[in-house]
């Protein structure tokens, strides 16, 4: 179980934060990218999950070609970056909404525990990019068998 770290949680917000602004001034209007709840903000979105011996990341990129994906882990934070590819517009008089973004996206999500870098793997099908990363071995949980002291 992960305990909680208040400096890792004002990091996180100051990503938050950064992600907030970073839309503002880039042809966006204000209201769109400020505003907008925090699942339309953030991409990919992601299932983060784990077991004894893996953590998983399932990372949402539909329109995304995988060519166009890097995934770099460092120490105990894995990220996600790439470009989405504008789509193609047609000329309408009125467009009532858009909310299909491109351009160059990044995630990073800080992992709870070390990972072996000889144990990452990671595949793309419908997009969805499944991300397997073993955990170091110092960081697997282990039972310990408690003996009976002999008197």
């Amino acid at each position: 179980m992960a305990s909680w770290d208040m400096f890792r949680e004002l990091d996180n917000l100051r990503r938050e934060v950064d992600e907030a602004f970073r839309g503002a001034g880039l042809g966006q209007p204000l209201g769109s990218t400020f505003l907008a709840p925090i699942t339309t903000r953030r991409f990919p979105l992601v299932n983060f999950s784990e077991d004894n011996g893996n953590l998983y990341v399932d990372a949402l990129v539909p329109g995304v070609d995988p060519k166009n994906i890097e995934l770099t882990v460092v120490r105990n934070s894995i990220t996600i970056a790439g470009e989405r590819k504008a789509f193609e517009e047609q000329e309408m008089e009125l467009v009532h909404r858009r909310e299909l973004g491109s351009g160059r996206f990044s995630r990073t999500l800080e992992l709870p525990v070390d990972v072996n870098p000889d144990k990452i793997s990671a595949k793309c099908k419908d997009g969805i990019i499944q991300i397997s990363l073993g955990k170091a071995e110092h960081a697997i949980p282990r039972k310990i068998e408690i003996v009976p002291a002999n008197r």
